[in-house]
């Protein structure tokens, strides 16, 4: 680097890596696991789908219901925009089924456990963009009329705007970001070994 020159690779505030490099690197092998247990759900089969969405309602019920209490509005003023317990609850619904809790609730979220499960809700939204063309595919319109859940927040920069939050967190307890995450991610596993 020239002297005098400002290295504008590093972020203000944070050295590399990052938060967000650091909760993904803490939580890759949950996230694989995760990904093979719910490739496991066949989403072109009427069954196999809503079996999917119930082992995700499962876990995101009770995720949802502890940032509520947690004050996640606070944090994340677009919260109603984000959350998808009722998108879950009305495809269910749609399907014959309904949307339960199946784990147990985790512990009060302080603000960085808070961030760190946002980290898994909206990855898993990712995620679920990738899983609608599997469900468009089945040709069952029954599947096709339920995507709620899996098409909540199309054409949004959610994942943006929650990443700009993660990285202007500096004083957030990093350890406790990353804890919240593998919990969240293995609420995820036993609602979906519970399905």
């Amino acid at each position: 680097m020239l002297a005098g020159v400002l290295d504008v690779s590093t972020p203000v505030g944070r050295s590399f890596p990052g938060l967000r490099e650091r909760l993904r690197d803490a939580t890759a092998a949950a996230h694989r696991e995760l990904d093979a247990q719910l490739s496991s759900f066949d989403l072109s089969d009427f069954s196999g789908y809503r079996r999917f969405l119930q082992a995700s309602a499962g876990a995101l019920l009770p995720l949802e219901a502890a940032l509520i209490d947690a004050g996640v509005a606070e944090m994340f003023p677009d919260w109603p925009e984000r959350a998808r317990s009722s998108a879950i609850a009305d495809d269910l619904g749609r399907l014959g089924g309904a949307a339960q809790s199946t784990v147990t609730v985790p512990p009060p979220l302080t603000r960085s456990r808070v961030l760190g499960t946002m980290y898994v809700l909206e990855g898993s939204r990712l995620g679920a963009k990738f899983l609608l063309k599997t469900v468009a595919d089945a040709g069952d319109s029954r599947i096709s009329g339920a995507t709620a859940y899996l098409n909540h927040g199309a054409g949004k920069r959610l994942w943006q705007s929650f990443l700009a939050k993660l990285a202007s967190e500096e004083t957030c307890n990093e350890d406790e970001v990353i804890d919240a995450a593998r919990i969240g991610f293995a609420a995820f596993e036993q609602a979906a070994d519970r399905a």
